[in-house]
């Protein structure tokens, strides 16, 4: 088989899932190629799309590679399937900050950390499918461990848990937006 062809048929995997392709998947399906044959032509598509500079391409998200409309593009979309836009609470991005931080994190521990009751919250996130139980914790109660899921990477386009920002850059970004948050001017 030949490369063009090759990327054909991984382009056409991939516009056919409903989740991100993992590499793994796809060295499966090409077993005749070595790993890094099927990341270059993986490499090689991404390039491509992104030449064409067209109103979508191949983005890695999630551990896997996934076509994604571009952002710029949202407000258009969001009109067409008459969807209401993904909004989540304060209370609800705290949780889920807190847990991808911290995870895998039980409910008291997060309730510790925030000073309030989260169960609502955590049974909200749950069924957005934001976060999973990841198992137990090795104490009295046995309580639920909760980690985030790939569909949330999916949601906010995270490669993995390790594009999400450092704290250093949390708090950055936190000075930098804190005259703009209670209306003052420094000019």
């Amino acid at each position: 088989m030949d490369r063009s062809h090759i990327k054909k048929a991984i382009e056409s995997i991939i516009f056919t899932s409903d989740k991100p392709v993992s590499l793994q998947k796809l060295r499966h399906v090409f077993s005749d190629l070595s790993g890094e044959q099927v990341q270059e032509c993986v490499n090689e598509l991404i390039t491509e799309w992104n030449m064409l500079d067209r109103g979508f391409g191949i983005h890695e998200v999630a551990g896997g590679y996934q076509f994604r409309t571009s952002p710029q593009y949202s407000d258009f979309i969001i009109r067409f399937k008459q969807l209401k836009p993904f909004k989540l609470s304060r209370a609800a991005l705290e949780v889920l900050a807190i847990v991808a931080y911290r995870q895998p994190i039980t409910r008291i521990e997060i309730d510790q950390i925030r000073g309030v009751d989260s169960s609502g919250v955590v049974t909200m996130l749950l069924d957005k499918r934001l976060i999973q139980i990841k198992g137990r914790k090795d104490v009295i109660g046995r309580p639920f461990l909760y980690g985030t899921t790939d569909e949330f990477l999916e949601t906010f386009g995270l490669k993995s848990l390790g594009d999400l920002p450092t704290l250093k850059e949390l708090e950055e970004i936190e000075k930098a937006l804190q005259p703009t948050l209670f209306g003052l001017d420094q000019g």
